[in-house]
């Protein structure tokens, strides 16, 4: 790959700045396109905004920004969007700094903005090259995500429609979804989750197969009809639903038939049982029948003593005696049959008693 060092001024990559859902995002009179399809959303929050406009009104060095040569004579900024989003939406008006918005600047505070020279190095290559130094250029800074890494292997048509989807601020996963899901659109994190629901855990292949389809709308109505699912079994909604693997959930129960109110019943029962220590779990033990979801509360050291000296050391199973590090607690009437987990409802057996009750 051929390298060039160039300085180019500010206002220079500022002219024809263009930031539009249609036009994507443009500078240099145009011939810059700052986002390519490869590259991540504006994830610069504005304490690091503000540090890039603090860096050029105090003439600061700016970290070197590299950039590449199409065969058309234009541009995509391979590293350094962040940095040259924040000057030129500073400059556009959509951010005041220091209580000043650019038209609120002196003649002389914008012109020493504007006149600033940016370190760009300029690369010419193929697309293979291109990606590769791409990700090279960028393990500093912003780390790429996983996902924003897959992103740039398996750009094209496909995930420029499911990142509409799904990767952008307000975007209408986020709007559908936000109550279910963890994380943040622009991080890649809905695109991610929806990804490996859909996939099963396999993301890359299901990227490497749809590539270089039109559009993404298998992964929009599939994450449509996920959420619809959890919406239709469990109404009512509760905090401790975000952030389950409801797509999992639904692969694997989507055929099962739920009744929402006796399920509405079950949720509100369990979440007033304080054995119950883990409530997320409840969601997944409807679906399952599994308790190991719902973390049911042990019986403490105390207890677990009373127990042991109230049988003389003698398991409650096969009747032989054991110490007390030998054997462990169980509920004598099952917490599924109603048994809570108090002094009363305590008994001991030996480690193989336990174990083999417990796989039966």
């Amino acid at each position: 790959m051929k390298i060039e060092q160039k300085n180019i001024k500010v206002k220079e990559v500022f002219n024809g700045f263009v930031d539009n859902e249609e036009g994507g995002v443009l500078g240099y009179g145009g011939k810059l396109n700052i986002r390519p399809k490869y590259q991540r959303e504006f994830v610069y929050d504005e304490k690091k905004r503000a540090a890039v406009i603090q860096t050029i009104k105090n003439g600061f060095p700016l970290n070197v920004m590299y950039w590449v040569k199409n065969e058309d004579g234009t541009f995509e900024i391979l590293d350094g969007q962040q940095r040259t989003i924040s000057f030129c939406q500073y400059l556009d008006g959509q951010f005041s700094f220091e209580g000043k918005y650019a038209h609120n600047l002196t003649i002389t505070e914008r012109e020493a903005i504007e006149n600033y020279d940016l370190l760009i190095y300029i690369c010419e290559g193929n697309d293979l090259e291109k990606l590769e130094w791409f990700k090279i250029v960028n393990i500093a800074g912003e780390k790429l995500t996983d996902q924003e890494l897959l992103n740039v292997d398996y750009t094209g048509p496909w995930l420029t429609d499911a990142k509409r989807h799904f990767s952008k601020t307000g975007c209408v996963a986020y709007k559908l979804g936000e109550k279910y899901v963890n994380g943040s659109p622009i991080r890649q994190e809905y695109l991610e989750t929806v990804l490996k629901w859909i996939s099963n855990g396999n993301i890359q292949e299901y990227m490497a197969k749809h590539q270089h389809e039109d559009n993404a709308s298998e992964l929009w109505q599939y994450f449509q009809t996920v959420i619809n699912w959890v919406e239709t079994i469990f109404p009512n909604y509760r905090k401790e639903m975000k952030g389950l693997d409801w797509g999992r959930l639904y692969n694997e129960h989507h055929k099962d038939s739920f009744n929402a109110a006796k399920l509405e019943e079950d949720v509100a029962r369990l979440m007033q049982d304080e054995d119950v220590t883990n409530k997320k779990g409840i969601y997944e033990y409807l679906l399952t029948g599994e308790e190991k979801h719902l973390n049911i509360r042990a019986f403490s050291d105390n207890q677990k003593r009373e127990a042991y000296e109230k049988q003389k050391g003698i398991c409650a199973d096969c009747g032989k005696s054991f110490d007390i590090s030998e054997m462990e607690a169980d509920h004598i009437t099952p917490w599924c049959e109603g048994g809570k987990t108090i002094a009363e409802n305590c008994k001991m057996l030996c480690r193989n008693c336990n174990r083999r009750k417990s796989n039966k």
